[in-house]
């Protein structure tokens, strides 16, 4: 054996493999150089769309982006491949009349042009996947902004969520977001959070989602913004996110937080 197979070998006898971890390749040793072997995490995220009235929240989906790199995941973008509900004109909060948009091509936006269609994500590609909110989870992920508890889940979406569930890999949520769990894992007695009910400041908006979650199924736990809940045995995180009214470094640290607890999980 030679000298340099014989240490390879040797660091991959004495490495201590996290379930999903590979070797990044060596690539050539030259005189001088050392050695140094790293462990990655493939993660997949799920977008919407580019913007929080129609598609994937921005602040939250770059929050995420961020804090996976960060903490050494690697990334992948999927979203799915067909039109968006509808367009909203965010200078006015009202649809743009004439105007359409496909999900891929505006959540390319998002992930730099780094991204694939949905069909493409299986619980094989990655060792967790992770959707952001915005009210394209709720338009274009589902249609829970027009049928409330009512939903239904997009085929691809309830297909991913279901795959990566049975493989017991983590999924994450935040926001919105949480609600295709409640939908696709409500039977599981999922436990998830959307934030806290309404208590009059104004600071939780979209409160009555918990109402409808509950009765998809799903267990719900009030959190704060900077808080995460963790499903053990569905081995879910979610996090409020912007279902609080909150500033942007709250929302970026809550997501953060829900990230490093996700891959804690792989």
């Amino acid at each position: 054996m030679q000298p340099l197979d014989y240490l390879v070998t040797s660091l991959k006898s004495h490495l201590i493999y996290r379930r999903g971890a590979r070797l990044r390749p060596l690539g050539r040793l030259k005189p001088g150089n050392s050695l140094c072997v790293v462990s990655s995490r493939l993660n997949a995220q799920v977008l919407s769309g580019s913007g929080v009235y129609d598609g994937s929240e921005i602040h939250e989906a770059s929050a995420a982006l961020v804090s996976l790199t960060r903490d050494g995941a690697d990334v992948v973008c999927f979203a799915p491949d067909a039109p968006q509900m509808h367009v909203i004109d965010h200078t006015k909060g009202a649809p743009s009349e004439h105007d359409t948009r496909n999900v891929l091509a505006e959540s390319a936006r998002i992930s730099r042009g780094n991204i694939k269609p949905l069909t493409e994500l299986t619980s094989g590609v990655a060792d967790a996947v992770f959707f952001p909110g915005g009210f394209g989870a709720a338009k274009n992920l589902s249609d829970f902004a027009v049928k409330g508890a009512d939903m239904t889940v997009n085929s691809e979406v309830e297909r991913v969520i279901k795959e990566f569930h049975g493989s017991k890999k983590p999924i994450g949520f935040c926001c919105i977001a949480p609600m295709l769990a409640a939908k696709v894992l409500g039977g599981s007695g999922v436990t998830i959070t959307l934030g806290k009910a309404d208590d009059g400041s104004g600071k939780w908006p979209y409160a009555g989602s918990i109402e409808a979650a509950k009765a998809l199924g799903a267990n719900t736990v009030e959190k704060a913004v900077d808080e995460v809940v963790v499903d053990e045995a569905n081995k879910v995180v979610t996090s409020p996110a912007f279902m609080y009214e909150g500033k942007f470094h709250e929302i970026h640290d809550g997501v953060a937080k829900a990230i490093s607890t996700l891959l804690g999980m792989i």
